[in-house]
């Protein structure tokens, strides 16, 4: 006689989120979901490029939105978390949104979304066709996923998705110049990138875990028994590769150059800060006793960096060149920061980040609009551009002070705050670099102001070969508005700055956000 089957229920609320996910929570994974569908959605339209302008313009608008939403949520109600597939942490790969991520995503936002206004009269037709805006829309997907993602492994595959689209923003026009910059910044960044993958391994053989919040948890009680000093080696060394931090920064000035000058601002404002970002979560974060055994190391590539990168600048002819080696130099005043490793110093990192990444756009755009006037980037051949344009001689004039770090301007707040975190350890040297490098950074600002701007032109300046259309100015002057305004009234991004440092220091509300009930399922 057979006998009836009994069903066995099955408790799945050891491994799965059984609750619905609240509405605001999904803030965290629609910045990533929009980026990647507005590329797809740009690549189904290969045929229709004109229209390829304002629909990567309006996602990238509402990109903006949506990274200010979660932003103002972070700032209010703290860190969040959202699981894929619905498996509780370690198990599912998360997404954690904290100030640090939610400040960097959205002022990348706002950066891509100048670039791609600017890009209207940037890229012609035949960049159109071979993917500008699909490439930038999957540019910011890796970015803003490196910045929000809460798996290490997954921050490694954030990093591949920026990388590849950004293999192909840099070949768009094929010239044999910009074929020679891609090869170095892809093999450069390779290496980097298999560093990291390497490190990556090494890290869940000895944690048996990629969820960062785990890894903060665990790290603790593997200290004494695990190689941790040589996992936070592995990590410096390949963050620091990928933010072209002396002495792996040979890369960056052999290829930013070479790209249209709207991928170099892209280049110059967000790629180095994610490798910048990744220094913050994983040395400060996850190992900040090894940080502290490394900090004289660190300290030492950061002087070198900064120092070395000003002296670069100041030794170029050619504007996009000298451009380059500022975006190196600032990466030592961020690394200066997480050298420091006080509350203080990991803020002004956090700040020198978010001016960095505004201003360096600026800067690109401004080095565009000048070539445009005066017919070529070479400091040989420009001049004049005071007469020729009054008001865009302004504008540069408030980003080279900007750059310089001279009051009233963004740059002062962060490198004051880093001086003054350097004395407060007694790290005098640093404090010293800080200021020498800087100095430098104001004679070669002033040098290309007084031969481009002040020195009348050899010959009469040719005519643009188009007149400048309002959109592709405005990109320019609202990132210089934004960094006077950031120098005028600076206390809401130092508050918020803080708290990100705070909130790195002390990840406990972080690891609550991935773990409410204090620790694994």
């Amino acid at each position: 006689m057979a006998s009836s089957p009994t069903s066995a229920v099955t408790d799945l609320s050891a491994a799965l989120v059984m609750a619905p996910v609240p509405l605001p929570d999904w803030l965290i994974i629609l910045p990533i979901a929009l980026c990647i569908g507005a590329g797809a959605v740009l690549m189904m339209m290969r045929h229709a490029i004109r229209y390829h302008a304002p629909v990567a313009i309006a996602a990238l608008a509402l990109l903006v939105v949506l990274d200010a939403a979660f932003l103002w949520k972070v700032a209010t109600q703290g860190p969040f978390t959202m699981v894929m597939g619905r498996w509780l942490p370690p198990f599912g790969i998360a997404f954690t949104a904290d100030l640090t991520g939610g400040l960097l995503s959205l002022a990348a936002a706002i950066v891509a979304l100048a670039g791609a206004i600017h890009a209207g009269s940037d890229i012609d037709a035949s960049g159109r066709r071979y993917g500008f805006y699909p490439f930038l829309m999957l540019l910011m997907a890796g970015v803003t996923g490196a910045f929000l993602t809460g798996d290490i492994f997954n921050l490694y595959v954030w990093f591949e998705v920026l990388l590849i689209s950004s293999f192909g923003l840099i070949v768009l026009g094929s010239t044999r110049e910009q074929i020679d910059g891609a090869l170095k910044y892809a093999v450069l960044n390779l290496i980097g990138t298999t560093l990291f993958l390497i490190t990556v391994g090494y890290l869940y053989a000895i944690f048996g875990t990629l969820n960062m919040a785990d890894i903060a948890l665990k790290a603790n009680g593997l200290r004494e028994t695990a190689p941790l000093m040589t996992l936070a080696s592995l990590f410096t060394l390949a963050f620091a590769m990928k933010a072209a931090a002396f002495p792996v920064n040979f890369w960056l000035p052999a290829s930013y150059h070479t790209p249209r000058i709207v991928v170099s601002a892209l280049f110059g404002g967000l790629l180095t800060k994610v490798g910048i970002y990744s220094l913050l979560r994983v040395m400060v974060m996850l190992f900040p006793v090894e940080r502290e055994e490394l900090s004289i190391v660190i300290a030492a590539s950061a002087a070198l960096t900064m120092v070395l990168g000003a002296m670069g600048a100041l030794a170029q002819n050619d504007i996009r060149r000298m451009l380059g080696y500022i975006v190196i130099s600032g990466i030592g005043y961020m690394m200066a920061g997480i050298a420091i490793g006080t509350p203080s110093g990991v803020s002004g990192a956090i700040f020198y980040a978010l001016h960095s990444m505004v201003l360096m756009t600026a800067l690109y755009l401004a080095a565009g609009h000048a070539a445009r006037l005066g017919g070529g980037f070479s400091l040989t051949v420009l001049g004049g551009l005071y007469r020729q344009a009054p008001w865009f001689s302004a504008l540069a004039l408030a980003l080279f002070f900007a750059g310089s770090g001279l009051p009233p301007f963004s740059g002062f707040w962060p490198k004051a705050v880093l001086v003054k975190s350097a004395i407060d350890i007694g790290a005098w040297w640093l404090a010293a670099a800080i200021l020498l490098s800087g100095f430098i950074a104001t004679i070669a600002f002033g040098r290309v102001f007084l031969l481009c701007f002040w020195r009348p032109a050899a010959k009469p300046l040719p005519q643009p070969a188009l007149p400048a259309a309002a959109p592709s100015v405005a990109p320019l002057v609202a990132l210089t508005l934004l960094v006077v305004f950031f120098g005028l009234f600076p206390e809401s991004l130092l508050d918020l700055s803080q708290d990100a440092a705070a909130g790195l220091g002390n990840p406990q509300a972080y690891i609550h956000s991935v773990f409410p009930e204090g620790g694994k399922p």
